[in-house]
């Protein structure tokens, strides 16, 4: 967004002596000592944590205003208003008057002038002294990462994604995904651009659309993105190439053709509507990529999963809501091809066809005339043994296991507001669950997944199986 508050906020000299030792991206919270995600303050150059971990940079803004509203401010004070920080790690703005990053930074010099001073801090870093230092600390986290699976010890080999500014929800989006084999092998399995010389007649091609002089290939930066994922390098990737290719070119689906995405996670709804006056009923069949589900009304509150006053909404819930019979009001009228008007009429949701991959997307966010809120409701989902049998059309054609998902990956929206906050995943790998935010990645349970407020599940069909959980 555009920031008006940089001229007056920005205010430290671009090459300041009171910025610590060491890389800007490993530099500790001045409160709590965390070396995650630290933000420095652009008006007087202290470090704190961000705002997705501690708060420590928010708490630093927010105790800055508080002499500002009791006495009258000279115009010293008016200028150290301590509102805009940098990130350390991905050298985006943030400033906290306008709660989002700033996509102007790059018209006040100043701004430019200090990125580019932390950016060499964090190159000269690797001297030899820090380049020793540096083999020691991979060693010993090496070591603290090892765990035991199945009796063998094997190390986490996720490798996590530089926040560009904002890109957070693309971050845990790719994250997701590299996590479901069926749609990440086919393309870590292409051949790299550079091997496609034109002497590649027979093999699979993937599209490719001319930008000036330079060949751009929106496919090409998407499967090594996913490769870079778990190559088990200690340092974040960085989706950038990514990033400008999505914004250069969109991918082009033409004349209906069938592609990868649409065979992985495509499904075909059934659409019936009954007019309420003469009974005639509409059938129309529609592809869905993803099913988005409201969450009940009566669960629209704000509820742990542990509450014990009320019930708890369940992603069964969310789903016999979507295909549940519902009447049409006054706005919704149908047209009546048999009455030849428009009439009441009822409608009903069925799964004429089940995709591989089930991609579920919960509406926390409920706009209304005059607000947009989120709905912050826990939804309680299966680990395994999603039973989508019972929305199908025709399940009696559907095989016992054909019908039962496992999960694959969540996506969870942090934060309270709906044009800001921040998007973190969780998602199984091999047999162990991790929790993917940005540029770090860590082990977790089973136990932390499940009490995830989900925003986005990404189920994958079962194999064969024998007693799996219901939902």
């Amino acid at each position: 967004m555009e920031c008006p508050h940089l001229s007056s906020s920005v205010c430290i000299a671009p090459d300041s002596t009171k910025f610590p030792n060491g890389s800007p991206s490993s530099w500790c919270c001045s409160v709590c000592r965390s070396n995650k995600s630290p933000w420095v303050c652009l008006t007087c150059s202290s470090v704190h944590c961000g705002r997705y971990v501690n708060g420590h940079a928010k708490k630093h803004y927010e105790d800055a205003q508080i002499p500002l509203t009791n006495h009258k401010k000279s115009e010293k004070q008016e200028k150290a208003q301590h509102t805009v920080c940098m990130d350390c790690s991905s050298y985006s703005t943030y400033c906290y008057r306008c709660d989002d990053f700033v996509v102007n930074d790059t018209k006040l010099g100043l701004v430019q002038k200090v990125r580019e001073h932390l950016q060499n801090l964090e190159n000269s870093a690797f001297t030899a002294d820090r380049h020793r230092k540096r083999k020691l600390l991979e060693i010993s986290s090496l070591n603290s990462k090892l765990l035991k699976v199945n009796g063998s010890t094997t190390a986490i080999c996720a490798t996590g994604l530089r926040n560009l500014g904002n890109t957070c929800f693309m971050n845990a989006i790719l994250q997701s995904l590299s996590n479901i084999e069926q749609f990440c092998c086919y393309f870590k399995e292409l051949p790299a651009v550079e091997l496609r010389n034109g002497k590649t007649a027979g093999r699979r091609t993937y599209h490719t659309r001319s930008q000036g002089d330079n060949n751009v290939s929106l496919v090409e930066e998407f499967r090594k993105t996913l490769c870079a994922l778990w190559q088990g390098s200690q340092t974040a990737f960085s989706p950038e190439s990514l990033f400008y290719v999505v914004w250069k070119i969109m991918p082009n689906f033409r004349n209906g053709a069938s592609t990868v995405v649409t065979a992985i996670f495509g499904g075909i709804l059934q659409n019936e509507v009954n007019c309420l006056i003469c009974g005639t009923e509409s059938r129309k069949f529609d592809p869905f990529l993803d099913l988005s589900l409201d969450i009940p009304n009566q669960f629209r509150s704000k509820r742990s999963k542990n509450q014990e006053n009320g019930p708890v909404c369940s992603l069964r819930d969310c789903l016999h809501s979507f295909t549940d019979l519902e009447e049409l009001d006054e706005t919704e009228l149908y047209m009546c091809h048999k009455c030849k008007k428009k009439q009441k009429s009822t409608k009903k949701f069925w799964i004429q066809k089940l995709p591989k991959v089930l991609c579920l997307h919960l509406k926390r966010f409920h706009w209304t005339a005059y607000l947009r809120n989120k709905v912050d409701t826990y939804v309680e989902f299966p680990l395994r043994g999603l039973d989508m049998k019972c929305y199908l059309l025709e399940p009696e054609n559907s095989g016992p296991e054909s019908c039962l998902y496992d999960l694959a990956a969540v996506v969870v929206h942090h934060g309270s507001g709906v044009g800001s906050g921040h998007y973190t995943a969780y998602a199984t790998h091999e047999g162990r669950w991790f929790h993917f935010n940005d540029s770090t990645v860590t082990l977790t349970d089973e136990e932390t997944v499940v009490k995830a407020k989900a925003y986005i599940l990404f189920y994958v069909e079962c194999q064969a199986r024998a007693g799996s959980d219901k939902l």
